[in-house]
């Protein structure tokens, strides 16, 4: 609710695009999985709970009929007001719930609420980039930014350099007792052949160079369903990307600023990604690279920039890479790896409803490692997979090249 105070009251309605959804339903959406998941089985779920089941249900099946997705931005009920008096009384239920503790039940209870939280923080990210893509569809003299501009570095970036890594058999996915999906488990075995990771991530100033050297109008640089993408929607930059004067402009939700040459490149999908890698003489990693290369240089959440320092002058955008070593794996952009978004190994979904979580989408979607700028600190991992259909642009998302 903190991230939703710089939003004005029409803001919460607005559904841009099929894929965003309009903060109402976020906010309703994520107290929803507490009341239908938790409360109906354990707790004080009431009659009225049941009325919001259609409004709020995102793709869980078994659990009943929903309002379609594209449809979220188009219905006046219900009000917002009512999906915050919603919000509090799940909340003020999962409260009671909780303070009562000791049942039988109390490892199932504590595991789905849990789950809840993370899920929680996956919408908070969710609808940071939501909001971006609202405002961005504003009338170009009425749009008005997140939150306040600030000043960006005009420093130039470090040169990129390209780290071996000695492969072999490694171990990859989640370990010990902390929280991690289904889709990252079990822990298992995989060859690794030697490779390179880049140094840092791919600035919007080499992507600047792409473009001037025409990345967007050669074929032979794209996998076929990128052209036709590229072809179909008339990509010639990353997404929130316009010129103006011969000057490139980024819109962003600090509002609308000269593109950064030193920062990372956001927005794009993984088809510009693989077409870059390819002009550049390299290729993306895959997932398995990724995480070994997290394993061998350390990946640093505390070091990242993350959801949680939005306080910070030059947060809730990318900022040029620091330091020395492999950076930037945590925070930042999330990172398109070539690897197609599939079960591990032995992989044994969450029972029940919850089993649609992840299962379900290991179809037509690609993996991203490392979290972005408005990923919460607590909530990345070396071991994350996240997952978006290939032409995604609006999520944050970035390139780190490999060799």
């Amino acid at each position: 609710m903190t991230l939703c105070e710089p939003l004005a009251p029409e803001d919460y309605r607005v559904q841009p695009m099929p894929d965003v959804s309009p903060p109402w339903w976020n906010i309703g959406h994520t107290s929803w999985f507490f009341a239908r998941n938790v409360l109906h089985d354990f707790g004080d779920y009431t009659p009225d709970f049941a009325r919001f089941e259609f409004a709020l249900n995102s793709y869980y099946e078994a659990l009943g009929p929903r309002l379609a997705r594209a449809r979220r931005g188009s219905v006046a009920r219900p009000t917002t007001a009512e999906v915050l008096d919603y919000r509090s009384r799940v909340d003020d239920a999962m409260t009671t719930l909780l303070a009562r503790g000791g049942a039988e039940a109390w490892p199932e209870i504590a595991l789905r609420t849990v789950i809840g939280l993370e899920h929680e923080q996956q919408h908070q990210e969710l609808l940071l980039s939501e909001v971006l893509a609202i405002r961005a569809h504003d009338p170009p003299e009425l749009r008005r930014p997140y939150c306040e501009p600030r000043a960006r570095t005009t420093a130039p970036a470090a040169p990129m350099r390209f780290v071996p890594v000695t492969g072999g058999l490694t171990v990859i996915g989640a370990e010990g007792d902390g929280f991690a999906w289904d889709n990252e488990l079990p822990r298992h075995r995989a060859w690794v052949d030697d490779f390179a990771i880049a140094d840092r991530l791919v600035t919007c100033g080499e992507w600047l160079e792409f473009i001037a050297a025409g990345g967007y109008r050669q074929p032979l640089l794209w996998l076929s369903n990128g052209w036709d993408e590229v072809q179909a929607q008339g990509l010639q930059a990353p997404l929130y990307w316009e010129e103006r004067d011969g000057a490139w402009w980024q819109w962003t939700l600090r509002g609308l600023q000269p593109v950064c040459p030193a920062a990372p490149v956001c927005h794009v999908s993984f088809y510009e990604a693989d077409a870059f890698a390819r002009w550049a003489g390299a290729r993306l990693p895959t997932e398995r690279e990724w995480e070994l290369a997290a394993q061998r240089f350390g990946f640093a959440p505390d070091a990242g920039n993350l959801l949680d320092d939005r306080l910070e002058d030059d947060a809730l955008q990318t900022v040029p890479a620091r330091g020395d070593g492999v950076r930037q794996l945590a925070g930042d952009v999330w990172e398109w790896t070539t690897s197609h978004y599939e079960p591990y190994p032995g992989y044994r979904p969450f029972r029940d409803a919850l089993s649609e979580y992840n299962g379900k989408f290991m179809d037509n979607q690609r993996v991203l490692r490392g979290g972005s700028f408005a990923t919460p600190r607590e909530h990345v991992r070396a071991t994350y997979r996240n997952f978006w259909h290939a032409r995604t642009r609006f999520q944050f998302t970035g390139v780190r090249l490999a060799r």
